[in-house]
């Protein structure tokens, strides 16, 4: 999981790519569609349009959520990077599931007029390029993030609470399937006669925008509503912890991603009994340090010195008596 490193500044240059790419392929799908009159066509300048918004509310996100903590927010802005990724995805459901739903049934029940698709096939060999090459940005920092943490790509990809990048890979994914399915409704269209085939891959590229906006909200969802760090992580820092002079066991820890490079760590910890104060004191630092040292995204540490179960029992029979 990235919640154990830094993902850097190299988010925001995945999402500049893949922003700038999209907004010149709309474009162009626009046109060959027009001029096709191929719904697919149209459906994936729809998705284009709508992976375009996604990417500036994406930036927008990355740029609020650096916001330094504040006297109104002390605990910074991180999560609002997941508010604006949320709305990204929400983007993407409207935007272009909806439009490409609608214009692939309406195709279905009313057909249409099949032009040349010659421009329509040139517009989705360049799109399939420049899709490739933002894909290719952002899957080169999912693969170096995964390496630095040693884990899969797949398994960071799929708990990174880096949403952006996340965002960005999918999209374009789901980009790359969409206009394999655009050329696949042309073809089909091209050597039936019918239109049926367009209409049917607009259909299905809408179900697979729906099913992309419904994985990147479900996943902005659980961080906004509070998602703790990887078990791995938790056992680290449970055992970093105890490595600290006068701290003897961790009677309860809290961990928080606040974003892909913020965590918080709260923990109820029993210190020995024979501990000064000056001694919890330098404890309480030192383990602050050995965290953020071990774990460059901890940004914030709280902990509670709490009696262990033997010295609570141990002080209710002195208060009952003999």
């Amino acid at each position: 999981m990235s919640d154990e490193k830094s993902p850097g500044g190299e988010s925001t240059f995945t999402v500049v790519v893949a922003a700038a790419a999209n907004l010149g392929i709309a474009v162009a799908k626009l046109v060959a569609g027009l001029i096709s009159g191929s719904s697919a066509m149209l459906s994936e300048a729809a998705h284009s349009v709508a992976d375009t918004v996604t990417e500036v509310m994406l930036l927008t996100a990355l740029r609020r959520s650096r916001k330094p903590a504040d006297e109104e927010h002390p605990l910074g802005y991180g999560p609002e990077r997941y508010i604006w990724a949320m709305l990204a995805s929400v983007a993407t459901f409207v935007g272009g599931a909806v439009f490409s739903l609608y214009d692939g049934i309406h195709t279905l029940v009313q057909g249409e007029d099949l032009g040349d698709p010659l421009v329509s096939y040139i517009v989705l060999a360049v799109a399939f390029l420049l899709e490739g090459y933002s894909l290719r940005t952002g899957v080169r920092q999912v693969r170096s993030e995964a390496a630095g943490l040693g884990i899969p790509a797949p398994r960071y990809l799929r708990r990174t609470p880096d949403t952006a990048v996340k965002a960005v890979v999918m999209e374009d994914s789901a980009a790359l399937i969409g206009l394999l399915l655009a050329a696949g409704g042309l073809l089909g269209g091209q050597l039936s006669g019918s239109g049926m085939w367009d209409g049917i891959a607009s259909v299905l590229i809408g179900v697979l925008l729906v099913y992309v906006a419904w994985v990147l909200c479900r996943s902005n969802a659980q961080l906004l509503i509070g998602r703790p760090v990887s078990a791995a992580m938790r056992a680290g820092v449970r055992e970093e912890l105890l490595s600290v002079p006068h701290i003897i066991d961790v009677l309860e820890l809290t961990t928080l991603i606040q974003g892909p490079d913020e965590v918080l760590i709260a923990a109820k910890v029993d210190f020995r009994d024979v501990a000064s104060a000056e001694q919890v004191e330098w404890a309480c630092e030192e383990a602050d340090e050995q965290l953020r040292e071990r774990y460059p995204s901890v940004r914030r540490v709280y902990l509670d010195p709490t009696p262990g179960l033997g010295q609570r029992r141990r002080a209710r029979r002195g208060t009952d008596g003999p």
